[in-house]
């Protein structure tokens, strides 16, 4: 059966602890914060937060930014919120596309290569700290020495990771290691810093669910696939409400709506279309962002 998370940011103490309570109630797999410090909320305490006011909801980072995350602090507040929450965290970790936030922390953004070596790096050490490891690395990417998470332990015995990317290197790692890959259709990253061109073809999607499937070869339990979900719209004419984005992407309104990243619809056609992404892609799992909370309630009533 489908899945589908969403992800949010906090705006005030009230609405974010209704927002929690309504996602869960609505049948949401997890509720999730965006990682961009001096952009948004931290995430980690704005999903401690969620926790009291909530029971049974998965509480995540969607994603992390591994280029200026460090592996012990990143590896304590999963473990706290995991303590914290009774056994519900979840991480997401990517590599970080926005120069700005490596500035922030003293550093220039690396090259692909760069950022691809130092998420890797940082996702094993963190993996490894959080399965109760010493960790001790010496690279150009990641320095670390002896480090043991010892306190707090996780409640979890395996805190469920998912690599958020479109990257080839690190979609046959995640293939490999995660629990999740994450596809988020992303291409090069645009001058902004911010926005991105669009993988959204057939297929660009089979090239990156193959580098998937070659990471997971030998694996009795390949990760789950799930896909960021950009645009949720009900309406009774489809390919009029996809005309535009369809356009801005090069593709045809019939192409956009075979593609895991939208959403648009009534409410049968969109349940037959991620019956269809399943079918297709093997994508099973779907993060949508706050707006589309309330336009797939009914959505999550017929899948469950």
């Amino acid at each position: 059966m489908a899945t589908f998370s969403l992800q949010a940011t906090p705006t005030d103490a009230a609405s974010w602890a209704e927002l929690a309570r309504r996602a869960e109630t609505a049948g949401f797999d997890a509720l999730l914060a965006a990682d961009h410090p001096g952009d948004v909320t931290s995430p980690f305490v704005a999903l401690a937060a969620a926790a009291p006011v909530t029971s049974t909801i998965g509480l995540g980072s969607y994603v992390s930014n591994l280029g200026v995350r460090e592996p012990m602090l990143l590896a304590a507040d999963v473990a706290t919120l995991d303590l914290i929450s009774g056994g519900r965290a979840r991480l997401g970790v990517g590599a970080g596309h926005t120069p700005a936030e490596w500035r922030a922390v003293g550093r220039e953004r690396p090259d692909v290569a760069g950022r691809v070596r130092r998420c890797v790096a940082v996702a094993e050490a963190v993996r490894a700290l959080l399965d109760g490891a010493s960790v001790t690395v010496d690279s150009a990417e990641l320095t670390m020495r002896e480090a043991v998470l010892r306190e707090p332990r996780p409640v979890q015995e395996r805190i469920p990771l998912t690599m958020g990317t479109a990257n080839s290197t690190l979609l046959r790692w995640a293939g490999a290691n995660a629990d999740v890959v994450g596809l988020t259709g992303f291409g090069r990253t645009l001058a902004d810093g911010h926005q991105h061109e669009a993988r959204w073809r057939a297929d660009q999607i089979e090239a990156q669910l193959a580098c998937v499937a070659a990471g997971a070869a030998g694996r009795s339990d390949p990760p789950a696939l799930e896909a960021l979900v950009q645009t949720v719209v009900v309406t009774d004419d489809a390919e009029a409400a996809a005309a535009e984005q369809a356009r801005r992407n090069g593709m045809t309104a019939a192409e956009l709506l075979a593609t895991p990243f939208v959403l648009i619809g009534t409410v049968d056609e969109i349940i037959t279309a991620v019956a269809e992404h399943e079918r297709r892609w093997g994508v099973t799992r779907f993060v949508v962002r706050t707006n589309a909370l309330e336009t797939l309630e009914p959505v999550l009533t017929r899948l469950t």
